[in-house]
């Protein structure tokens, strides 16, 4: 969904071994989904937010 709203075509090349590695991350740590889930939502929000402002030249100075 990140990707659409950012408009980038994401690359399924690699998906299955993707998606393997998780189902044995999975296995090995239950609570894992909800650390995860949580970063996810944290880098989408950044994604979404773009660049930040650069600070005003005068401010530095």
């Amino acid at each position: 969904m990140t990707c659409a709203k950012l408009g980038l075509t994401p690359d399924f090349d690699q998906s299955g071994a993707y998606v393997q590695s998780w189902l044995r991350a999975l296995k090995d740590d239950k609570r894992l989904i909800f650390k995860a889930a949580s970063e996810a939502q944290k880098a989408a929000e950044w994604l979404a937010k773009g660049k930040p402002a650069e600070k005003e030249e005068g401010a530095a100075a």
